[in-house]
């Protein structure tokens, strides 16, 4: 073995025997590990502010894209932020334990199906210190310990951000070996964290579509793979423009660097205010990637021409993660789902129309992780679906689909209590 393979298999071993401790320690135990971790957090804001900034200037110099400057910068707001979701953690029930399905048998035979914790589990992900937090932490509410891959933007970030943690739980009688990083051994470590099989129980990673792939065709350890967000919204004829407005203006540029946010726009040829929603996304900034007729919607409104461009083919896949839209007219909703079950990322798709018979034809013709009537792309995301923080969203269909929470870091174990029963 290499010495990088050496020293990731000893983290991960020391992790399980963590998370061997970990999975009997009760609820009123994580919490105290988590109030400690949001208080460790805001008492050294200025700390992790300064470690940041070095990141940040870091990547402006290298050329980072804007929406990845966006989710690497800390500030004492965001650091409130981040603890306060993991007070709200603290507030959310224990996964561990759980029965899910039980029943006593004919026979007499008491049977459970019980969440247990993962063990150990390893993330990757780029350029997100408040990943950093989130993952740790769900980890340890569900009785996981973590290993953690954060990349080299974050590097000085999530050196703080993993000490302070590890201090955090340590100080409230949980080993320090629940948390850990492999940051210092760089892409070797990414590697080895994928190699890891029977040290590492799951891999999540997090980040854009190179990163995931990479993860998802070289681990030999079991991954879930999080979501590349080719979101749409489609507006139907009947759509109510004053609702159907707002809805595409919120779900293109509330945060353009996000995986929710939607990056194709579909109008029914028949909606009577296309204009309207144009000029309105380039008004806010958004370049439009618009086919012929769309494109000539645009002018008819008066949008400014330099935010027009002409679709193309490789437009109808893209994640820009950037005040970019593609822009399509639609003749039908069969027309939008038949394109959407094309192109889609398999994130979240949502449709504005009045009519249920539509949106319910709508959402079984979809095949994503989420699907919005009337709503936002840009709630999936396990606040605002009340999951609390997430690990990432799920685009696959094993175990996890969507917002991952705290049950989704927990897996099964079928508990059989008999009374000196044999077969």
């Amino acid at each position: 073995m290499t010495n990088t393979s050496d020293a990731v298999r000893a983290l991960a071993t020391k992790g399980r025997e963590a998370a061997q401790v970990l999975r009997a320690a009760s609820t009123g135990q994580k919490n105290d590990a988590l109030a400690a971790i949001a208080q460790s957090l805001e008492a050294n804001a200025t700390e992790i502010v300064a470690a940041n900034k070095l990141d940040v200037e870091r990547g402006i110099e290298n050329g980072l894209a804007e929406a990845l400057i966006d989710r690497l910068t800390l500030d004492e707001d965001r650091i409130s932020g981040i603890a306060d979701a993991v007070r709200e953690l603290i507030a959310l029930p224990d996964p561990v334990g759980e029965v899910v399905m039980g029943r006593t048998l004919p026979n007499g035979l008491v049977v459970r199906n019980v969440r247990v914790p993962m063990g150990v589990v390893g993330m990757i992900y780029e350029a997100r210190p408040n990943v950093t937090v989130d993952a740790a932490c769900l980890a340890l509410k569900a009785g996981n310990a973590v290993l953690l891959r954060g990349g080299s933007a974050a590097e000085e970030s999530n050196i703080v951000l993993v000490a302070l943690m590890r201090e955090a739980v340590e100080s409230v009688g949980i080993s320090a070996d629940s948390i850990a990083s492999v940051d210092e051994y760089g892409r070797e470590g990414a590697t080895e964290l994928m190699r890891a099989r029977g040290y590492i129980d799951l891999l999540i990673p997090r980040g854009g579509t190179g990163l995931i792939q990479s993860v998802v065709k070289e681990s030999v350890v079991p991954v879930i793979e999080t979501g590349v967000g080719n979101c749409h919204v489609y507006i139907n004829a009947d759509a109510d423009p004053e609702m159907a407005l707002p809805i595409v203006i919120n779900s293109k540029t509330h945060r353009p660097g996000v995986c929710n946010a939607a990056e194709t726009l579909l109008l029914h040829k028949d909606y009577p205010e296309p204009g309207a929603i144009l000029k309105a996304l380039v008004d806010a900034g958004v370049t439009l990637h618009l086919d012929s007729e769309a494109r000539g919607l645009a002018e008819a409104a008066g949008a400014d021409s330099a935010y027009l461009r002409d679709v193309t083919e490789k437009d109808w896949d893209e994640e820009y993660l950037a005040l970019h839209m593609a822009v399509g007219i639609v003749d039908s909703v069969d027309d939008a789902i038949a394109h959407i079950r094309k192109h889609s990322s398999g994130h979240t798709e949502a449709i504005v129309t009045d009519s249920v018979t539509v949106a319910n034809k709508f959402t079984a013709g979809m095949d994503s992780a989420a699907v919005m009537v009337n709503a936002s792309t840009r709630f999936t995301d396990g606040g605002e679906l009340g999951l609390g923080a997430e690990i990432g969203i799920s685009t696959q269909k094993l175990h996890a689909r969507g917002p991952m929470g705290l049950a989704e870091l927990t897996t099964t174990t079928w508990r059989v209590e008999g009374a000196g029963h044999v077969r």
